[in-house]
């Protein structure tokens, strides 16, 4: 499928839209709607779906909310972009976590946007990563600024880049409330295999309670707290 959009051709950016939330993906379709550059080719629920979708339309660009059951935003960019180097990807989010975004960018996404924004940066943003240069709302690019003068570690040892996909998975499954022998249901796996990567979680975050798994599940943009 040809890229002409992005070298300054007739096409439309061919968008596809994710978000746990319904309501939120039919108010983006509709505003989106109304600009005669961008067509909404499709919609997914959370990361699985996003990723399948991705594969068989070739959207220009994905938007991505990061708090979604199943599969997160996160892990969804990083297969995305592995598998379609110019599928580009702005992250929709209402997340403001220096950690969270920088995860995001290491994933491969090519911009970063708060829900709170107005319409004009959406669409703003939408053109400027389908066009293959990098977008920060004003909100993240100060955040990481500030961070940056303080001294923070972007590459802190908690970091969730330690834990390999699957590990990822299980932990956001274990953090949205799942049992062993649910997460075993979802991956088609044995129920001791599950235990194995659970207690590997464990060890290398060193954290052994479901509730200090949640809270870092949180704080890395793998799950919310609603």
């Amino acid at each position: 499928m040809s890229r002409e959009i992005r070298t300054g051709g007739p096409m439309n950016i061919r968008v596809l839209l994710v978000d746990d939330h319904k309501i939120m993906r039919k108010g983006l379709k509709a505003i989106l709607a109304l600009e005669h550059t961008i067509e909404v080719v499709a919609e997914a629920a959370n990361g699985r779906e996003a990723i399948r979708k991705a594969d068989e339309l070739l959207p220009d660009v994905v938007v991505m909310d990061l708090t979604m059951p199943e599969m997160n935003g996160i892990e969804a960019i990083r297969q995305i972009v592995a598998a379609h180097p110019d599928v580009r990807t702005l992250v929709l989010s209402m997340v403001l976590d220096r950690a969270c975004v920088m995860e995001t960018f290491k994933a491969g996404a090519t911009g970063y946007l708060l829900k709170d924004c107005a319409v004009e940066e959406l669409v703003g943003a939408i053109h400027t990563v389908a066009s293959g240069e990098p977008y920060l709302c004003p909100q993240i690019t100060s955040l990481v600024i500030r961070d940056y003068t303080k001294g923070a570690d972007a590459n802190s040892s908690d970091s969730c880049v330690q834990l390999s996909k699957r590990e990822r998975e299980v932990l956001q499954l274990i953090a949205n409330g799942n049992s062993t022998k649910e997460i075993a249901f979802t991956f088609g796996v044995s129920i001791k295999t599950v235990a194995v990567q659970r207690m590997s979680v464990m060890k290398k975050l060193n954290l052994f309670n479901v509730a200090d798994l949640t809270k870092y599940a949180v704080r890395e943009g793998l799950t919310s707290i609603e």
